[in-house]
């Protein structure tokens, strides 16, 4: 009659993701895009393992999406120079390697994917400007995403 509690708590869930968006800085966003797309190989890697080729195509597919209309797209190449530069050929190849993976059933590639993320999620949160407020001595940083993405 009321549906079932599966489709309430990912409602629940949905509601918190969309308030957690409103409310998020630029910084914070891009660490959600991190985070999406790293939950998405992760599902593909499993659903791989598993043998759910519909699934495991969904959840690559939704990690590309990420990178390619999430974290590529925010990039300003002008004012970034170089890093931006850098890191859309990172996100250019990150997105190669991720349909290669899809074509081959090759959990390798996502899992070299999946640490290459990481490793930039992990780089991302350490410029983290609302941080550098928190240290002592430290000056005030601006609520601003730095000048390589667009706000």
């Amino acid at each position: 009659m009321f549906g079932t509690m599966q489709r309430g708590v990912g409602a629940y869930a949905k509601v918190g993701l969309e308030t957690g968006v409103a409310s998020a800085s630029p910084h914070k966003l891009i660490v959600m895009l991190y985070d999406g797309a790293l939950v998405s190989i992760l599902s593909g890697i499993s659903n791989m393992k598993t043998g759910n080729v519909a699934a495991k195509g969904a959840a690559i597919s939704k990690a590309i999406n990420i990178i390619d209309n999430g974290l590529r797209a925010a990039l300003d190449k002008k004012v970034g120079g170089e890093i931006a530069q850098n890191l859309d050929a990172l996100y250019e190849y990150i997105s190669a390697r991720l349909l290669k993976a899809n074509l081959t059933n090759d959990p390798a590639i996502l899992e070299e994917v999946h640490a290459l993320l990481a490793d930039l999620r992990d780089a991302w949160n350490a410029i983290d400007p609302l941080a550098a407020q928190n240290l002592p001595g430290a000056a005030p940083a601006p609520l601003r995403a730095p000048t390589m993405m667009s706000a």
